[in-house]
């Protein structure tokens, strides 16, 4: 791949930039959050449900306004001031989250931070065909994660040593977390300063008078072309189903692990590492898809990632969750990337921005039926063990559907 433009990597700094908001709500936020409730008497099992359900809450609010926010990803002018808007969003609430001190109100503080962020990659996946030529597009996709998932640890070693050190300093518990919120609030704003000043908008429709309503018939429009084609169909609602189970192990990965007996140190340090190790993972699936078909690396890490909740029902050790971490790193970034570039290939280019709005909403939204099942589980059979079970399920109905999106691809 030849040098990458300034551009490409102006947009690749974004994920730099809210991995780290990320990289905290699927560690440290939980943790603490955990502690908090703890302190004011919630059990173990109903603050993980709790925890769920306010992540459901995010994946619902996003794909209501889904939608329309793909749809005027498409408009002439929009695309940057509202995704500059939810990127805001997504800053301020980080920051925010220093201020609640009961677990109820810092859940309400954690969604409106989520939802920012979850609504600001609709805008910057459809980015994606701005900045970038088809050719390049899977590699830059690839190094986005990649590069993403290694820049979240700088500001993420700083938080874990305000959190772990709190004492040698001097302050507090409480303030120590503050501070950490407030690193990564501003390391996510400052890093997406170049993004802002040298995107343009080069792919748009022109203004209409009734904006709105036109936006919803082009929608209307691409939902049909969608499902006449049986290998987007059936793709998306394969992402639905495993994508599903890789956000929700990403989000609930902290909260498993405390009910299980695993220490914060632990959860933290593993945590860490699974970002350093998906760094170069990341990249070299982004190689790998020069010389391999996109398709056997997207089943291979879903059979992965079915190994990996397997594994995960008879952890109750430190070293069984470091070597998931790993297990998790070596393919987190591939599913992701992969997915993204197949999309890309088997949609109608002149639509790929209408058609990427349908792919966040299947992707943002898919979290919601996990992060619902693993709730609802855990209340009803009082572990998290019951919880991570179901997702057993998702990858499995996943890899099914993907199997017919192949097949339907190359009939």
């Amino acid at each position: 791949m030849k040098k990458m433009t300034k551009l490409e990597k102006n947009w690749i700094l974004y994920d730099v930039g809210n991995s780290a908001f990320v990289m905290l709500a699927s560690t440290i936020i939980p943790i603490y959050y955990k502690n908090i409730a703890a302190a004011s008497g919630i059990s173990a099992a109903d603050s993980t449900a709790y925890f769920s359900y306010a992540t459901s809450l995010v994946t619902i609010i996003v794909a209501v306004l889904g939608p329309v926010l793909g749809s005027f990803a498409d408009t002439k002018g929009f695309k940057k001031p509202v995704f500059t808007f939810f990127m805001m969003m997504g800053v301020l609430g980080c920051a925010g989250l220093a201020v609640p001190k009961t677990w109820l109100a810092f859940l309400v503080v954690y969604v409106i931070a989520k939802v920012g962020l979850n609504a600001s990659l609709v805008f910057y996946d459809a980015m994606l065909g701005d900045v970038t030529t088809d050719d390049r597009m899977d590699e830059v996709s690839a190094r986005g994660y990649a590069w993403g998932y290694i820049g979240s640890c700088i500001p993420f070693v700083f938080s874990l040593i305000f959190v772990l050190k709190a004492d040698a300093f001097g302050i507090s518990g409480t303030l120590a977390m503050a501070l950490a919120f407030l690193v990564n609030a501003a390391w996510w704003f400052l890093v997406t300063l170049p993004l802002l000043k040298s995107y343009q908008q080069i792919h748009y429709v022109e203004r209409t008078a009734n904006l709105v309503r036109d936006s919803f018939r082009r929608l209307g429009q691409s939902f049909v072309e969608i499902r006449k084609t049986p290998k987007i169909w059936y793709f998306l609602l394969a992402f639905f189903c495993y994508i599903d189970g890789v956000y929700t192990i990403i989000d609930m990965a902290t909260s498993y692990g405390k009910d299980v007996g695993i220490s914060d140190t632990n959860l933290l340090l593993a945590l860490l590492l699974t970002q350093v190790v998906a760094f170069p993972c990341s990249i070299l699936f982004g190689r790998l898809s020069r010389t391999v078909r996109n398709t056997t690396l997207i089943q291979a890490s879903i059979i992965s990632y079915f190994g990996v909740v397997l594994f995960a029902l008879q952890l109750d050790k430190a070293w069984e969750f470091w070597f998931l971490a790993v297990w998790v790193a070596l393919f987190q970034g591939a599913i992701q990337s992969m997915s993204r570039s197949y999309f890309a290939r088997i949609i109608p280019k002149e639509k790929a921005t209408e058609f990427f709005g349908f792919f966040d909403i299947f992707g943002k939204g898919a979290a919601f039926v996990g992060t619902m099942l693993m709730g609802i589980s855990t209340q009803l059979f009082h572990t998290s063990r019951a919880g991570v079970a179901m997702l057993a399920v998702m990858f499995a109905a996943g890899f099914v559907l993907f199997q017919l999106a192949v097949r339907a691809g190359d009939a």
